[in-house]
């Protein structure tokens, strides 16, 4: 495995730019038909309702965001501008004309994604009116933290982790005592201290009981945590740069078979495993210089680094090959199938699994050209 990995280090690149072909080929389509519109099908062979958008996937959309981003600071492109352009447009039509989403998470990384395209498309209203609806979805029910959608009684680290970083990533005072605040909140009321990972989160009573955790450690909480560490650290916060330790290696010891990050299935599941690769590759990148290059940080970069490439690796071992570029499958240890038709509903098919292929191969190509 590792003579792999060095031997193609040079194609990371490469992959990741036949990654992103293989996702416009199949998945973007203009919004029912309006010119000047581009949006990810949620399929491929794609089902009627899924062509004319009835069915659509508001939080894939902001991962296809974040997806065009990193080609973009791998490869500048002008025409991959214009079609940013006209996704992040496109979102805000097929939302209602809204940017924000009564499910929190979702809409935190949605936040996240339109504030690094922000560089390249003018969408200053639209973190605006995001970033409203997270700083008032706080309460102390449970003690703190941001509820995970409107109306419902859970509070975790899907809603929590990815406001904090935007929050954080923001800069404004206030909002990085609320994102201090969201995060300290995560790590009294749901980590795990026997294995060093943070639980999904709580279901809350209305009168501030807790009534149930939910203890399940999914790639991509540790992921959005992970990054949570990171930004607090840069801030100015040293303890979080220990806990961005600590996190890379329970997420080396508890999620990843031999060196390969765990797959969670169809449905939003394929995108798990990427996000957590994207945050893995910023600790990699960062992490010694925010502990003065301190030994165990030096460690635990070289552990989240390894975890990246030889994810990477075994994803681009086991793609399909099907029309406009490779296929990738929920878990990168198994081959990828293609499927037949609209009505072989395999993971293979959504939008969210061929993300998280093109997302791993861009982490494996930003380590490659930081190297």
């Amino acid at each position: 495995m590792g003579n792999d990995i060095v031997a193609s280090a040079r194609l990371w690149a490469a992959r990741a730019a036949v990654s992103e072909l293989g996702v416009q080929a199949r998945h973007l389509r203009r919004l029912w038909a309006q010119p000047g519109t581009l949006l990810g099908v949620d399929g491929w062979p794609a089902t009627r309702s899924e062509r004319l958008y009835r069915r659509w996937n508001y939080w894939a959309q902001a991962h296809l965001i974040d997806c065009m981003v990193d080609a973009q600071e791998r490869y500048p492109n002008p025409v991959r501008v214009s079609h940013l352009s006209r996704i992040v447009r496109s979102v805000r039509l097929r939302n209602g004309r809204r940017w924000a989403s009564d499910d929190y998470g979702d809409a935190a990384f949605m936040g996240l994604a339109l504030l690094r395209a922000s560089a390249l498309v003018p969408v200053d209203d639209a973190v605006k009116e995001i970033v409203h609806r997270l700083r008032y979805a706080w309460t102390d029910h449970a003690g703190g933290g941001i509820w995970s959608r409107v109306g419902e009684d859970f509070k975790g680290v899907r809603a929590n982790g990815p406001a904090t970083i935007l929050l954080t990533r923001l800069g404004d005072r206030v909002d990085l005592q609320q994102a201090r605040a969201m995060a300290e909140w995560m790590e009294d009321h749901l980590l795990d201290e026997t294995v060093g990972l943070l639980w999904v989160g709580l279901h809350v009573n209305m009168d501030g009981e807790v009534r149930e955790m939910v203890k399940e450690a999914y790639t991509y909480t540790q992921g959005v945590f992970l990054g949570v560490c990171l930004e607090l650290a840069a801030a100015g916060d040293p303890v979080w740069a220990e806990r961005a330790e600590r996190t890379v290696i329970a997420i080396s010891e508890h999620l990843a078979n031999n060196g390969v990050l765990r797959g969670h299935g169809g449905g939003d599941g394929g995108l798990y495993a990427g996000i957590l690769a994207r945050y893995l590759a910023l600790a990699a990148l960062r992490l010694p210089a925010l502990t003065g290059f301190s030994v165990t940080a030096i460690a635990a970069s070289e552990i989240a680094q390894q975890l990246v490439m030889t994810s990477a690796a075994a994803a681009w071992r086991n793609r399909a090959v099907a029309r406009g570029g490779p296929l990738y499958g929920p878990d990168w240890t198994l081959p990828a199938r293609v499927p037949r038709s609209p009505r072989h509903t395999i993971p293979e098919r959504e939008l969210s699994a061929q993300l998280g292929g093109w997302m791993i191969l861009e982490a494996a190509a930003l380590l490659e050209r930081s190297r």
